[in-house]
């Protein structure tokens, strides 16, 4: 198996570090991990692309470059600079440091690689670590995902829904903020909503006397519905979430027509 890692906490993130041992695994030994990564931290760049200037791309070391672009670029640096055509199997970007449920989605570099990797057909998996006290008090704090990882890649490739849609299906998977000994099991939930916090900005005065402004997140242990992404995680375990790229609101299309005439 050929895989493509990437992720949006920089080349040097722990995360990745994580993630390659994982993706070695998978791959076995006839197999082949090819790392393309951004070559500074990408995180809340969504799936932003680099279309109006050049990057620089850098070899690293053997199937490891470094890219001066978001992780959406990544990809495509990977699949049409790098790997020659030579499309990989399966696509994983992560493992974010940090959550990447419910509103966090639509602001994620880690889902904004994935993304990329469905609209070109390929078979993607997003991956994050949820942080939190517990996670805080380990020596490992990626211990959930360097765990539980490979299993959740397995069985969503064995028995998860793959499909050739134009805006086929990707994967976003949460490890909850627990030791590993402590995951409770793999939900299937959908993409929730934290209703009591939202991200904002805080100004500061810098010595010269200019104001500059910090994008500032909220809580990030606030519950999502029951059932739902964030909520299971707190609940100690690992979500599951199909994806699609359409953000079309399908619920309210005929509701509209009848609407407009």
């Amino acid at each position: 198996m050929r895989i493509l890692i990437t992720n949006d906490d920089g080349i040097n993130a722990p995360g990745l570090e994580v993630l390659t041992a994982i993706a070695t695994d998978l791959a076995g030994p006839e197999g082949e991990v090819w790392t393309v990564a951004p070559a500074f931290e990408q995180s809340g760049v969504g799936h932003c692309i680099s279309y109006t200037h050049p990057m620089m791309i850098a070899k690293l070391a053997p199937r490891r470059f470094a890219a001066e672009g978001s992780p959406a670029d990544c990809v495509l640096a990977a699949l049409y600079d790098v790997l020659q055509g030579a499309k990989p199997d399966l696509v994983l970007s992560g493992v974010n440091r940090g959550n990447n449920a419910a509103e966090n989605v639509l602001y994620s570099g880690t889902i904004g690689g994935a993304m990329e990797a469905a609209l070109q057909g390929l078979p993607a998996i997003a991956l994050s670590q949820f942080m939190g006290p517990d996670t805080a008090e380990l020596d490992d704090p990626f211990e959930a995902a360097r765990v539980h990882g490979g299993a959740v890649i397995r069985a969503l490739l064995d028995k998860g829904l793959w499909d050739t849609e134009d805006y086929r299906l990707f994967y976003n998977v949460n490890f909850p903020p627990v030791a590993a000994a402590q995951v409770a099991g793999t939900r299937v939930a959908p993409q929730g909503f934290r209703r009591d916090t939202a991200f904002s900005v805080e100004p500061h005065m810098s010595p010269s006397g200019r104001k500059f402004l910090w994008i500032k997140g909220g809580p990030q242990q606030s519950p999502t519905l029951p059932g739902t992404d964030a909520a299971v995680n707190l609940q100690g375990f690992i979500s599951v979430t199909p994806m699609r790229a359409d953000l079309t609101a399908h619920d309210r299309l005929a509701e509209l027509q009848a609407a407009l005439g």
